[in-house]
């Protein structure tokens, strides 16, 4: 486990009550991201981070020390979207762009880019997404989450519960689908 989490947890434990709200603090906003996977609708996405986090708190005590923690909050809040796509009887996967073509996908920049390459680098980004769209939602999940999110290809495989040699194999048809887009 990270060991900054693990210190976190610990003074949870401890007795700082204001130790989660670091953990909410840290992973706020990969979770909303990872979530706008399943739901686009903002008012959605608020409710089932807002429930995501209200579960990782009561079962924090469940938590097992050994394990990673941000796996294990992403499988709550995959649990979580799913729990609520199954009630609302709508498809799990959406894509990135709304009608009007407006791209959810956040660009992340450092503050040393020079103005022209934060435009050129949002482009770039901007055309990568596009055609990141066109991969299968299992596909662009799963490149997501490894390479956006940092997540190991074990660790995806207990996010997504889905068993370790069917993730790996998935990735490397995601990479030669992307590829064959690519060019």
């Amino acid at each position: 486990m990270d060991t900054e989490d693990k210190k976190i947890i610990d003074d949870f434990f401890s007795g700082n009550s204001q130790a989660f709200e670091k953990l909410l603090k840290k992973y706020l906003k990969p979770v909303y991201n990872f979530l706008r996977n399943f739901v686009q609708d903002p008012e959605i996405l608020d409710d089932l981070t807002q429930v995501t986090f209200i579960k990782a708190w009561k079962n924090l005590k469940s938590f097992d020390p050994e394990k990673n923690f941000k796996t294990w909050l992403f499988t709550i809040a995959k649990n979580t979207a799913y729990d609520f796509l199954k009630k609302k009887k709508t498809l799990p996967f959406s894509n990135f762009e709304d009608d009007e073509g407006n791209n959810f996908l956040e660009n992340i920049a450092t503050e040393e880019i020079l103005p022209n390459e934060l435009l050129e680098k949002a482009e770039q980004e901007k055309l990568f997404e596009k055609k990141l769209n066109e991969l299968s939602a299992d596909y662009r999940t799963l490149l997501l989450l490894c390479y956006k999110e940092g997540f190991s290809l074990q660790e995806i495989s207990v996010i997504l519960a889905i068993p370790y040699s069917t993730i790996k194999s998935r990735h490397l048809r995601a990479l030669t689908n992307l590829r064959k887009i690519l060019l």
